[in-house]
C-alpha cells in the first residue's frame, strides 16, 4: 500500500536567495521570483500551505524593458475621491523608486486572492543598488539566464 504524503508547516524549509537584476527583462525576471516566493520550486510544493522562499533583489534600478514599455506600460492609483485617478508610466516610477517597479510586476504573478499571497510578497526584498542589509542571512545567488535578441 502506498501512503499520501502531505506537507506541515513544520517540514517547510525557507531558503534565502539573492537575484541581481542588472540587465534582467522585467517580466521574466518577475515570473521566476513568483516561482520561487510561492515555492514552486521545491519537491514539496502544497498549494495551501506557504512554502516560499525569501529573495532578494539588488539592482533593481538597471532593469531591462523590452519595446516602448517604459512610455505606454501605465500605472494606475485611485484615492477614492472624485478625480481622484492618477496614473504614472514605468519610466516615471523607474525613476522614483525602482524598487515598486519590480514589486509591481512579482505582484501581478502572484494569485491575488489569498492570503498567501500577501505573505509571499512579504518575503520579497528589493533595492535599487548593490547592497542589501541581509548578509547575515547569506544567501545563496540565483542566476537566472533570461534570453533577449541582441544580447551577448
Amino acid at each position: 500500500m502506498y501512503k499520501t504524503l502531505s506537507t506541515k508547516p513544520t517540514d517547510i524549509q525557507r531558503d534565502w536567495w539573492v537575484v541581481d537584476a542588472e540587465g534582467q527583462t522585467l517580466g521574466r525576471l518577475a515570473s521566476v521570483i513568483a516561482q520561487y516566493l510561492r515555492g514552486k520550486n521545491k519537491p514539496y510544493y502544497t498549494p495551501n500551505l506557504d512554502c516560499g522562499d525569501f529573495v532578494i533583489v539588488v539592482n533593481a534600478e538597471k532593469i531591462h524593458v523590452t519595446s516602448d514599455r517604459l512610455d505606454t506600460k501605465m500605472y494606475y492609483r485611485y484615492s477614492g475621491y472624485p478625480s481622484g485617478l492618477s496614473e504614472r508610466t514605468l519610466r516615471d516610477i523607474l525613476a522614483r523608486h525602482p524598487e515598486r517597479a519590480i514589486e509591481l510586476a512579482v505582484k501581478g504573478m502572484v494569485p491575488s486572492n489569498s492570503a498567501l499571497a500577501r505573505q509571499a510578497l512579504r518575503k520579497l526584498k528589493v533595492y535599487a543598488g548593490p547592497s542589501h542589509p541581509h548578509e547575515a542571512q547569506s544567501p545563496k545567488p540565483l542566476d537566472i539566464q533570461t534570453r533577449r535578441k541582441g544580447a551577448e
